[in-house]
């Protein structure tokens, strides 16, 4: 759901608003103009009042601040802040946000945000169980090939190892809902946030996000508008409890960490206030399916960029690498989902796509030739373990972007045209926790809470009813692989002195998941040609898409070091 703010006063996307006092008698006069929102990071090692003071000659005002990074929140009315800035030896790099003071030029809602590839395709069959559970397992226990994949079941890992709960796992994502009657019970309040504020408009007019359904224009820490951090929460530790589902590590505990919008974006403040916030608190791992708005790939120097759009990208690559540094600092295992485009990331690409979002009036994507050197952010950072997606037959699912040397893993992120027809089969997707709020205001149920569509079910225990949706993406493959890495943390990790849970080196972590998952060599011939059909105007149109698998068994760009397996990784 798209949600539009309501006022300019909720516009700037902080935590707080940390306003940093300056004299004015002593700031520099500057042409005025429409006022921006940057952040801008300081160079490394410089004092605060250095970068203060040199913000303030540029004719910013710091509204928030993440010392652990050195990265500010700015506004400035200065036409020519960014050259203003970069004038100034105390600061590294600088990168729009937005033009605030925007209202709506329309109000568009639609049930699903289709800017990510990973959202529901079509479908031509209801949901069926796909095999017979364990006498022991959850209601819809048969709709979770997934976890049979990976032995993430009653008979397998869950006998072992089910997690324990001083783990905590952090969702960076669009927001968990922690009242879901199969996440509820593994939620953590007390460390849960929203860096997130929801954002009216775009430099253009055109609407971001939805009303404001609290004053403040920030959502409360349990909150999902969108659906997606719920999805992924729910995979990695929906608990054991008689009503639906069971995620791979169904005693962990969940901390949404949401630094995702309404609308599914994902921009660098919000990105490293959570990632620095997670490394402070204990946070043992932590889930990021997304990339960072609004460049899908970050280039230091690309000629087909602008130097202004050259210098935010390097700003970004260098802001969210310093988080990244910072977490895995403070033993964090970072997992990311390895991207919907299906293309190999070792290889030069072309991006039609970004910048997708315009944080100038009048800015469009453009056509970028693409090398290999330029990055995705925060899965190509180092430290952080890219997933790639599986689907039920075990293949890399057709969506799966890849590359050798890339992945570090595979895990099951749903293939729905993984089946001999090559059609659109929600039982091919991952089945995960959908919040009942949104399937209402989606006009999905009908009067009596039944389903109306097919991608979705609901299980019900006595007066508890909780409704599951099923998805595919890298997006949901990550959340596979971070689950099993909690369960690598529950089972051989150390008591954590200054937080009080467990902790593990995410070195070892990472070397137990890989070690430890199922091999899988490259198709042969290596060159895949994937077709799929898709609905189109009462129509089934052919697609297809090309791709080739480098490596070898253990070592290859599909799989990276194989198909990520939860009871292998706790009994080795």
């Amino acid at each position: 759901m798209r949600r539009a703010l309501v006022s300019a006063a909720c516009a700037v996307t902080t935590l707080t608003a940390l306003a940093i006092p300056v004299s004015a008698a002593s700031n520099p006069t500057h042409e005025r103009g429409e006022v921006s929102e940057y952040v801008v990071l300081y160079q490394e090692n410089v004092s605060p009042r250095k970068a203060h003071r040199a913000v303030q000659d540029a004719g910013g005002r710091i509204v928030h601040e993440n010392r652990d990074v050195g990265l500010a929140t700015v506004v400035s009315e200065n036409p020519e802040f960014v050259q203003d800035a970069m004038d100034e030896r105390a600061l590294e790099g600088v990168a729009h946000n937005r033009i605030l003071g925007q209202a709506p030029k329309t109000r568009k809602k639609g049930p699903r945000d289709a800017r990510k590839p990973e959202q529901v395709v079509s479908t031509k069959n209801g949901p069926a169980p796909t095999g017979k559970p364990s006498r022991d397992a959850e209601p819809l226990a048969g709709l979770q090939w997934d976890m049979k994949q990976i032995h993430a079941t009653e008979d397998g890992s869950y006998k072992e190892e089910p997690g324990d709960r001083r783990v905590l796992v952090g969702v960076l994502d669009t927001g968990v809902d922690g009242d879901h009657p199969d996440i509820k019970a593994n939620f953590n309040r007390e460390l849960s946030r929203n860096f997130t504020r929801d954002i009216p408009a775009d430099a253009d007019g055109n609407e971001v996000d939805g009303p404001c359904e609290f004053a403040s224009c920030v959502d409360p820490a349990d909150w999902d508008d969108n659906d997606h951090g719920t999805h992924v929460a729910s995979t990695i530790a929906s608990p054991r409890n008689g009503i639906g589902m069971s995620g791979v590590a169904p005693n962990v505990s969940i901390v949404n960490l949401r630094v995702g919008q309404d609308s599914g974006y994902f921009f660098v403040g919000p990105t490293v206030d959570g990632l620095t916030y997670a490394a402070k608190n204990g946070i043992d791992v932590v889930n990021m399916s997304f990339y960072v708005d609004p460049w899908l790939w970050n280039c230091e120097s690309n000629p087909a960029d602008s130097p202004e759009d050259q210098l935010e990208q390097r700003t970004i690559i260098k802001a969210v690498q310093r988080a990244l540094d910072f977490a895995h600092e403070h033993d964090v295992t970072l997992v990311n989902s390895a991207g919907n485009e299906r293309v190999d990331y070792t290889k030069t690409n072309v991006d039609t796509g970004s910048p997708d979002f315009p944080s100038k009036p009048e800015e469009k994507p453009y056509e970028r030739t693409i090398p290999a050197s330029c990055k995705v952010m925060p899965g190509e950072g180092d430290h952080v373990i890219p997933v790639a997606a599986t689907g039920p037959s075990t293949r890399k699912s057709y969506y799966s972007s890849f590359g050798r040397g890339y992945v570090a893993v595979a895990a099951p992120g749903g293939d729905k045209v993984d089946n001999p027809d090559q059609r659109p089969d929600d039982r091919g997707g991952i089945w995960a926790a959908y919040p009942e709020r949104l399937a209402k205001d989606r006009g999905e149920l009908n009067d009596d809470g039944t389903p109306k569509v097919p991608f979705i079910v609901r299980s019900c225990k006595g007066d508890d009813c909780a409704y599951y949706q099923s998805l595919q993406g890298t997006s949901m493959a990550s959340p596979h692989a971070a689950g099993v890495a909690a369960l690598i943390v529950s089972k051989y990790g150390h008591r954590d002195r200054r937080h009080g849970g467990l902790s593990l080196d995410p070195r070892a972590v990472e070397r137990i998941l890989r070690g430890t998952a199922t091999e899988k060599e490259c198709p042969s011939p290596r060159t895949v040609e994937y077709v799929w059909y898709t609905l189109q105007d009462g129509k089934w149109v052919k697609n297809t898409s090309t791709q080739t698998c480098e490596g070898s068994e253990g070592r290859n760009g599909f799989f990276g070091s194989g198909i990520v397996d939860a009871l292998n990784a706790v009994r080795r």
